[in-house]
């Protein structure tokens, strides 16, 4: 069995369990906590730390250690689901990451492959210019409802700035992929697909960095895009589509409805499932798959998209 360390991270702690020599401590969540840890794991390096993702606390630990240790980052439902499945109804740091370092060990968990060392300031602008996204959708719903001159001109001039900082950020966030040759090609091939612009590639390679190494059931699934099957005896559900990345999937939506027009491929597919009856909803998300499946592959090939590939 692996000898897995579970790690729950909260604001200001890292909570930590290790079964094998049944030993719990606390770090704090800093710089300096991250270096005592590495001190309290010495020379004998576990096969995994598992952790799950907890938005903004585990940034800095994972940036810290990734690369230098096994990291496994869990989804928190999943360990939750695991945890109530073991039994386990308390649910306090030292509990969760015991649960954590059973999981990894019971599920035969393996390293997540580290990611680009600029992956989480891209991460942080990509946030950042979802936000504005949303503050220019309200400033212009704001605005139509307003009359008086001066509210409407405070909303007009907040809303020009808000222009002028989404387009400062998606150039930082070009220029920064474009740095890379591996990410600049990816950037290109991601482009080179009818239906995805600039924004939503840089949205593909940012929220989903394992694009090109994974197989069509992996990418399907990490973007929640793949149907889960129901069914029981003689009894059969409707599929559906659930988890995944949600962030992803959003990135994909728009592309897909452009695709269903101006790419070939995708609109023949897109209007032989509608004409078989399949709901206009199910059909477009089949066209959101098949996105994220296709600039899988054509990054994993190197190649660019052409009508034929599809």
């Amino acid at each position: 069995m692996k000898d897995s360390i579970g790690i729950d991270i909260s604001k200001d702690h890292l909570d930590v369990h290790r079964p094998a020599t049944g030993v719990a401590t606390r770090f704090t969540n800093d710089p300096a906590g991250f270096r005592a840890l590495k001190r309290w794991i010495g020379a004998g390096q576990p096969d995994l730390l598992v952790y799950e993702a907890t938005g903004p606390y585990h940034g800095r630990f994972e940036r810290a250690l990734a690369g230098k240790l096994p990291l496994v980052k869990v989804n928190p439902l999943q360990a939750r689901r695991f945890a109530q499945a073991c039994g386990k109804r308390a649910k306090t740091d030292q509990v969760d990451a015991r649960v954590l370092a059973r999981m990894g060990a019971a599920l035969d968990l393996v390293a997540d492959k580290p990611a680009a060392e600029d992956h989480n300031e891209l991460k942080e602008l990509q946030i950042a210019r979802t936000a504005l996204i949303k503050d220019r959708t309200r400033l212009k719903n704001r605005l139509k409802t307003q009359t008086l001159a001066i509210t409407r001109r405070q909303t007009k001039a907040r809303l020009a700035q808000v222009e002028r900082q989404l387009d400062t950020l998606q150039s930082e966030i070009a220029s920064r992929l474009e740095a890379s040759p591996d990410r600049s090609r990816a950037y290109a091939i991601v482009q080179s697909i009818r239906g995805i612009g600039k924004v939503t590639a840089a949205a593909i390679l940012i929220e989903c960095p394992e694009i090109g190494t994974l197989g069509k059931k992996q990418v399907a699934a990490l973007a929640g895009l793949a149907p889960m099957t129901r069914q029981s005896g003689k009894w059969k559900g409707m599929a559906f589509i659930q988890g995944g990345r949600k962030h992803l999937r959003d990135a994909l939506y728009m592309p897909a409805l452009v695709a269903t027009r101006f790419n070939p491929d995708l609109k023949r597919k897109y209007q032989a499932m509608v004409k078989a009856g399949k709901p206009k909803k199910v059909a477009l998300t089949a066209i959101m798959r098949k996105l994220i499946e296709l600039a899988n592959a054509l990054i994993k090939a190197n190649r660019m998209w052409n009508t034929k590939t599809a």
